[in-house]
């Protein structure tokens, strides 16, 4: 069952899929949806699901402990564990075939931290939100825009190796790389100067994982 547009208010979820199964999910409320652009928002206490791996490593700041459950999705062995979104709000946005989703990070009383290029799969949309899969490597960028850095390279690098990631989606990373760099230094896409984009969202109650979150979709 694919899902029409959601409505401005609803709760979309965003769901990692592997091997037909939920990596992570995580539940938003949606600004916006055209039926291509998606744009949705997070706040401090959400409830997700993520793997035990991740969390530990959160909660220990163990990156050894992450890096572990690298190895782990490669095997197809995972356990979910509850994790709650802290400290800061995000306005993420999502494009229908691009293969990296754009992320603002704001601290709760609406300041500027920096802005996040996530690397994933393009997006699947189901009855619930949409469905992706982290490709690991992530683009960090200040608030002006003005410097960024490459985050995570390592641990693309260590899904190559494992087989995660195969020569055909390394190559459409290497285009996506590309394509996010030439946004950002041309302030085009989703860096475009736009006063009534990505501000503060008003605040309302939080979205929570519905029902079927760990129901997948067939195909």
């Amino acid at each position: 069952m694919t899902a029409e547009r959601f409505t401005p208010g609803s709760t979309a979820v965003r769901r990692d899929i592997a091997y037909g199964r939920v990596w992570t999910a995580m539940p938003y409320t949606v600004l916006a949806d055209d039926g291509a652009d998606l744009t949705m928002t997070a706040r401090p206490g959400i409830a997700s699901l993520a793997p035990s791996s991740w969390t530990t490593s959160r909660r220990a700041g163990d990156v050894a402990v992450r890096k572990r459950g690298i190895d782990d999705l490669a095997a197809g062995q995972w356990e979910l564990d509850h994790w709650v979104w802290r400290d800061t709000v995000v306005l993420s946005r999502f494009v229908a075939g691009e293969p990296y989703s754009v992320h603002r990070f704001l601290t709760p009383e609406g300041r500027p931290l920096r802005w996040y290029v996530n690397f994933e799969r393009p997006y699947r949309r189901t009855a619930i939100g949409i469905d992706t899969l982290d490709l690991f490597l992530d683009l960090v960028i200040t608030p002006d825009l003005a410097t960024h850095t490459w985050k995570d390279e390592d641990e693309y690098a260590q899904a190559r190796r494992l087989g995660l990631i195969d020569e055909a989606t390394h190559r459409q990373v290497e285009r996506a790389r590309e394509a996010a760099l030439a946004q950002l230094l041309d302030r085009s896409g989703p860096f475009a100067p736009a006063p009534d984009a990505w501000t503060m969202p008003p605040p309302g109650p939080l979205p929570v994982l519905p029902a079927a979150t760990l129901s997948t979709p067939a195909g």
